[in-house]
C-alpha cells in the first residue's frame, strides 16, 4: 500500500509534542509491515539540519492562493525506509518557532496546497492520505471538492487523526476562496463552519473517509458535550466512521536496556539494581536523599496537564516523605510556582525549566513514580515510557491515561493482580492527594506489592505493532469502497 502522511511536524526533523513521535513511529512500523510510506512536513529553517539525514532538492513549483503565487521548494531524503518530503518557503517557515503566529492559518493553507501539488508530481498513485490535526485538516475537503474531477487525485482515500481537539484551525469565511480556492457555500451550508468561523479541523471531520483519535477513551470523550471541546455534534454525526486507536511508543529509543542517555542500563531481570544505581546517581547530582521515593513530573506546564493538581500533589509530597523532580516549561505562573517550591524546600525538590532529552531519560530511569494528573489527555506518552523504565504512573483517568494504566487503588473495577500504576477519577485536590498518599504508603509499607506493580508495568507491550495493524485495517476498509 502507498501511504502518505501529512503533518506539521515529525521526527527527526521537528518536534514540539507527541504528534511528531506518532507520525514517525507509526511510519516506521508501516515500513516493517512492507508498505511504501512517505511523510510530508514543512521545512522549518530554525532547525540544525547538519546532524540530520542529507536532504536533496528535487522539485520547485508555484503554489497559487488567490492573488498569491508563492514558491515551494521540495527537499527529499530516504531515512529509516521512509521517503521524507519537506516543503520549503522562507516567508512561511523561516521563523523562530513552528507555531503561534497571527498568520498560522495562511502558513498551513500554503502547506496543504503544496501537499496537493507535490502529490501531482509523484510518479506513483497514492492509496491513502493520512492527515494529522488542523494543520492538514482541509486536505480531505480539497480532494473531494476542488479536485474531484482530477483523475490522479480523486481516487485517494483519506484519514484524519485528531491529536488535540483544542486547536481547530479557525479562519474567516473569505479564507475558503482566498486561501484554498473553495466555494464559500461550504461555510454557508455548515460543512466547514464551527463557532461562526471556518474550522480546518471540522473540514477534516466532515470530508475525511475515516476519522481516528489516539485512544479509545478519548474517542468516546469526543462524542460527549463535556469532553469534545465543542466537537461533539460533528463527531456524533460521523461516529460510524470514527475509531480510537491507542498510540504506541518508540521502544527502540525508550528502552532502559539500550538507552545511551541513562547512566546505568538495566532490563527486567536486573531492574532493582539498575533503578537503584540510576536513582543514587540522579539524587547525588541534585542533592536529594535516594532513600526517599522519587516522584517526577515531565510535562508541558499548561492547564491541560492539570497544573493546580500538580501544585497540590508536589507540595504534599515534598513535605510528606517524598522527593519531587520537575522538568518542563510553559505558562509563566507554573514555572514560577515550581521555582518557588524549590526555594521553599530545596532538600526535597529539583526543578528544571525547559526541556532536556538526556535529563528526561535519566529521570525516567531514576524515578519510582510519575505524576500525570491531566485535565484531559487524548493519549499521553510519558505514562508509557515510565512503565517501560519501571516507574509507576499516577494519573487521572481520562483519555489514553485510562486506557494505558491499570490502577492498583481501583479495587472494584480492576483488582490488584494486573495493576501497573495508580489513578483517580474526579478532578479535585482531595482525590489527587489521596492517590499519591496511597502510592507513598505502598512504597514505604508494602515493598513486595510495589515490586509486583513495577514488574507488571515493565511487562506491558507499548510497541507500535498492534496500533499499526489497526490503522492498516482502517485503510483497507476504505480502499475496498
Amino acid at each position: 500500500m502507498k501511504i502518505v502522511q501529512a503533518a506539521s511536524e515529525c521526527l527527526p526533523f521537528s518536534k514540539t509534542g507527541g504528534l511528531s513521535d506518532v507520525v514517525y513511529s507509526l511510519s516506521k512500523e508501516y515500513v516493517k509491515l512492507g508498505h511504501n510510506v512517505s511523510i510530508v512536513i514543512p521545512y522549518y529553517e530554525n532547525i540544525n539540519y547538519e546532524k540530520l539525514p542529507q536532504l536533496k532538492e528535487i522539485y520547485s513549483f508555484k503554489v497559487k492562493m488567490n492573488w498569491r503565487n508563492s514558491d515551494a521548494t521540495i527537499v527529499h531524503c530516504f531515512y529509516e525506509g521512509i521517503d521524507f518530503y519537506l516543503i520549503q518557503n522562507s516567508s512561511y517557515f523561516g521563523r523562530d518557532t513552528f507555531y503561534g503566529y497571527q498568520d498560522d492559518g495562511e502558513r498551513f493553507a500554503f502547506f496543504q496546497n503544496a501537499v496537493i501539488e507535490l502529490i501531482k508530481h509523484f510518479a506513483f498513485s497514492v492509496d491513502v492520505l493520512h492527515c494529522h490535526d488542523w494543520q492538514a485538516g482541509m486536505l480531505p475537503c480539497l480532494l473531494k471538492e476542488k479536485y474531484r474531477k482530477d483523475n490522479k487525485l480523486n481516487e485517494i482515500k483519506t484519514v484524519l487523526t485528531i491529536h488535540n481537539p483544542l486547536f481547530k484551525g479557525y479562519l474567516g469565511r473569505d479564507s475558503l476562496y482566498d486561501l484554498f480556492g473553495l466555494d464559500p457555500k461550504l461555510f454557508d451550508n455548515g460543512s466547514v463552519r464551527l463557532d461562526g468561523q471556518v474550522s480546518t479541523l471540522k473540514a477534516g471531520i466532515k470530508f475525511a473517509d475515516k476519522i481516528s483519535t489516539v485512544s479509545p477513551t478519548h474517542a468516546y470523550e469526543l462524542t460527549t458535550v463535556e469532553g469534545s471541546k465543542g466537537l461533539w455534534y460533528d463527531m456524533t454525526l460521523r461516529q460510524n466512521d470514527f475509531i480510537g486507536i491507542l498510540n504506541g511508543m518508540d521502544t527502540d529509543f525508550f528502552n532502559p536496556e539500550t538507552d545511551k542517555l541513562i547512566k546505568y542500563n538495566y532490563g527486567f531481570k536486573n531492574y532493582k539494581e539498575g533503578k537503584r544505581l540510576n536513582k543514587e546517581y540522579f539524587c547525588k547530582e541534585y542533592n536529594l536523599d535516594p532513600k526517599l521515593p522519587l516522584f517526577i513530573i515531565i510535562s508541558r506546564l499548561t492547564s491541560q496537564k492539570g497544573l493546580d493538581l500538580m501544585y497540590a500533589m508536589s507540595d504534599f509530597l515534598s513535605y510528606t516523605g517524598g522527593n519531587i523532580a520537575v522538568l518542563g516549561s510553559g505558562e509563566k505562573p507554573a514555572e514560577d510556582y515550581f521555582n518557588d517550591l524549590y526555594k521553599r524546600n530545596s532538600k526535597h525538590v529539583m526543578v528544571y525549566i525547559g526541556y532536556n532529552e538526556t535529563l528526561a531519560h535519566q529521570m525516567y530511569a531514576a524515578s519510582d513514580f510519575l505524576i500525570m494528573p491531566s485535565a484531559f489527555e487524548p493519549c499521553g506518552l510519558s505514562q508509557m515510557i515510565c512503565q517501560s523504565y519501571g516507574s509507576l504512573p499516577i494519573v487521572r483517568r481520562t483519555g489514553g491515561l485510562r486506557d494505558s494504566v491499570i490502577p492498583y487503588n481501583d479495587y472494584d473495577e480492576i483488582g490488584k493482580v494486573d495493576a501497573n500504576g495508580f489513578a483517580f477519577v474526579n478532578y479535585n485536590v482531595n482525590d489527587a492527594n489521596s492517590c499519591v498518599k496511597t502510592a507513598l504508603d505502598v512504597f514505604v509499607n508494602e515493598p513486595n506489592v510495589f515490586a509486583s506493580l513495577v514488574e507488571n508495568a515493565m511487562k506491558v507491550d507499548h510497541s507500535w505493532k498492534t496500533s499499526a495493524l489497526k490503522y492498516i485495517d482502517l485503510y483497507n476498509s476504505i480502499k475496498k469502497w
